[in-house]
């Protein structure tokens, strides 16, 4: 998944194209998915509009499903979302998945302009029902309308879970996506709990989990926990002032790192745990170790870092350690 994250001194608009760019890099790799994110006013993030860039992305590749990571139902209304999953359906049937989550706007402000508040992420259960009624044609909560292009088509479901989020997975029998992996006991027991509440749909005969979480790969451990660090800055800055910053070079991290007050410094390295980063080896290891404790079908990786050969390359051994190709840089 990516979130078409900026970079200091470069347009908002280039994200957006590295994001599709990196897409079809990700399909000749063998990757299985490709998701887009939505965050609505956040200076460091030009991924505001999902299913249209899931549009671009479909349209760029041949092959890869392509999704979002998510929508976030809160901040729309399900006949909308519906229409727009349809239209995807109907463009680039067999390829398209709806990832839907729970959060609303980032600040007061931003709720405000979305329409939304903080209590519209406890009506998510009200809202995913009604969607996925709009393709069955069994929503009641509008008995008279109907979604176009949407009713009929199969759309597959999941939902982007904290907390209860698993639950409500479960009782709708949709795909639980969850992390993250610095919480991994945490994570772990919301996914038995899916498993055990779990009640099948039309969707979903089973249980079907997906683990999320960074994934960095270099020649050396170190490589690999420097590609970790714009984004840990970036997260330590918008804890500490809430503001959420383009990603600046690792070495520019690095200089300010003598600098940083002891609250920003807290977040930094609480930002780089958890993850998992290292050589091809020892990220092979990891994922199994993940894999053997979560009994989860995919993982899906959200690494973000300013150096996009280094995001590039992290992602071409990924592939290979992973089976999907041969040595680096080089298709199967």
């Amino acid at each position: 998944m990516d979130r078409s994250r900026t970079r200091q001194g470069r347009p908002e608009a280039e994200a957006l194209r590295d994001t599709v760019r990196l897409a079809r890099r990700a399909e000749e790799l063998g990757y299985h998915r490709f998701w887009v994110s939505e965050h609505h006013s956040v200076p460091g993030v030009a991924g505001s509009a999902p299913t249209v860039l899931a549009a671009a992305v479909a349209a760029a590749t041949s092959r890869i499903r392509v999704g979002t990571g998510g929508v976030m139902l809160p901040n729309h209304r399900p006949l909308v979302v519906a229409e727009q999953f349809g239209v995807l359906e109907s463009l680039f049937p067999g390829r398209i998945d709806m990832g839907l989550g729970r959060s609303v706007g980032f600040t007061d402000g931003i709720r405000r302009a979305l329409g939304s508040d903080k209590e519209a992420a406890d009506r998510f259960g009200e809202q995913v029902a009604e969607l996925l009624g709009y393709f069955t044609g069994e929503q009641r909560a509008h008995p008279q309308v109907h979604a176009r292009p949407a009713e009929g088509l199969r759309v597959p479901a999941f939902v982007l879970a904290t907390g209860a989020g698993a639950d409500l997975a479960a009782a709708a029998g949709l795909a639980l996506v969850i992390g993250d992996l610095r919480g991994q006991e945490a994570m772990l027991a919301a996914i038995e709990r899916y498993r055990a509440a779990f009640r099948p749909s039309a969707l979903w005969e089973r249980p079907y989990v997906i683990v999320s979480g960074t994934v960095a790969v270099a020649d050396t451990s170190e490589a690999a926990r420097r590609l970790l660090l714009p984004e840990a800055w970036s997260m330590a800055y918008s804890r500490t002032h809430g503001v959420f910053p383009p990603l600046e070079p690792a070495d520019a991290v690095l200089a300010r790192e003598p600098y940083m007050t002891a609250k920003e410094r807290e977040f930094y390295q609480a930002a780089q745990r958890g993850h998992l980063h290292g050589t091809e080896d020892e990220v092979a290891d990891a994922l199994r170790t993940l894999l053997d404790r979560s009994g989860a079908d995919e993982v899906l990786v959200t690494t973000s870092t300013h150096d996009r050969d280094a995001l590039l390359d992290s992602y071409e051994r990924l592939a290979h350690l992973t089976g999907l190709t041969g040595p680096v840089g080089r298709a199967a």
